[in-house]
């Protein structure tokens, strides 16, 4: 193990009221023997679930259940939450040194976590990239989950982060259909850049095998009702907090046979569990951002010190993103270094 002598504080996003948030500094211990000094290059803010964080709005039934990780403090506030982290392992087991990785962790220029907790970023995957990792696994579970077979029509219902990360996988099988689906005409740009088809949900072909719900609306849930085919099945992703859906289960749900499945990250799909781990399920996700096609997912950046008023405005809405992307100090002074020589 490498050590170092400089170990004062980190500096990290907290949670901590209802619509608020701040930088903490905090003190940070010396690793281990089995654990690693990361210093973060750059993290992605999970937008859906960070939101419902932010907004105080996680249901106490489940506070447990959502915890990150490397969660700090308890739902409502004050909380330190996130879960897309990427930096370098300044301090670790022998082997470690120099990685880049990728970490379930919240917003911190620097922690110490079990290398258990890391996962190392392959060759020509750039770090900024590297922050989807923890989506895409999301859209590899809800793949485990649903097992589309050859020839299937697909449809996936809401064309933000995590349904264009399933569509993105999706589009290299060998379906027979494919479309995204958005009320939002914008998203047309993304399903191109993706190589998917697009469709309003007016306009989106019936009879699916398989439909991927992840729009959190009311209204998109009812339509994956009416554009799964008899006896198909809904994989239902979306995260709806506290708040309340109704879903006309009478009608013909029941003379059709329709399933809707829930798809949560936080346990390895059932058709997987006993076979892979969730180190490995991150690992899988990991390679596959090889693939530039991911870049289309990162709509914008933004300086570390200003990540409290990124989170009020994409709370607010007068900032749009996919996943908005938090760069840390040494990566900008890195850069200015580079502009001066």
């Amino acid at each position: 193990m490498t050590t170092s002598p400089q170990h004062a504080e980190a500096t990290a996003y907290w949670t901590i009221g209802p619509e608020q948030g701040e930088l903490r500094a905090e003190e940070l211990r010396r690793p281990g023997d089995d654990e690693a000094l990361v210093r973060a290059l750059y993290s992605g803010i999970s937008k859906g679930t960070e939101l419902v964080v932010h907004r105080g709005a996680v249901p106490q039934c489940v506070a447990e259940q959502m915890r990150a990780p490397h969660q700090e403090g308890s739902f409502p506030s004050p909380v330190k939450f996130g879960y897309l982290s990427v930096g370098v392992v300044e301090e670790g087991p022998d082997g470690w040194p120099g990685q880049t990785v990728f970490c379930l962790h919240p917003h911190q220029d620097r922690y110490v976590v079990p290398v258990s907790a890391l996962t190392r970023i392959p060759d020509g995957v750039p770090p900024r990239r590297a922050v989807l990792t923890g989506t895409v696994e999301t859209a590899v579970n809800a793949l485990w989950e649903a097992g589309p077979r050859l020839g299937d029509r697909i449809a996936v219902i809401g064309a933000g982060l995590v349904g264009g990360m399933v569509a993105t996988l999706l589009r290299t099988f060998p379906l027979a259909r494919l479309q995204l689906v958005d009320l939002d005409p914008g998203r047309k740009e993304l399903a191109d850049a993706l190589g998917v088809d697009f469709a309003h949900p007016d306009d989106a072909l019936p009879d699916c095998d398989i439909v991927f719900h992840c729009s959190a609306s009311e209204g998109g849930l009812e339509r994956s009702l009416k554009l799964v085919g008899d006896e198909g099945e809904i994989i239902e992703m979306s995260w709806y907090a506290d708040r309340k859906v109704t879903l006309p289960l009478g009608e013909d749900f029941h003379a059709r046979r329709l399933s809707i499945r829930a798809s949560q990250v936080g346990t390895v799909a059932r058709a997987r569990r006993h076979r892979r781990t969730s180190a490995q399920r991150l690992e899988t996700a990991a390679s596959l951002l090889t693939d530039p096609v991911f870049d289309a997912f990162l709509t914008g950046t933004s300086a570390f010190e200003e990540l409290p008023g990124v989170v009020e405005r994409l709370s607010g809405g007068t900032l749009e993103a996919l996943c908005h992307v938090i760069e840390y100090p040494t990566v900008i002074e890195s850069r200015a270094t580079e502009t001066t020589r």
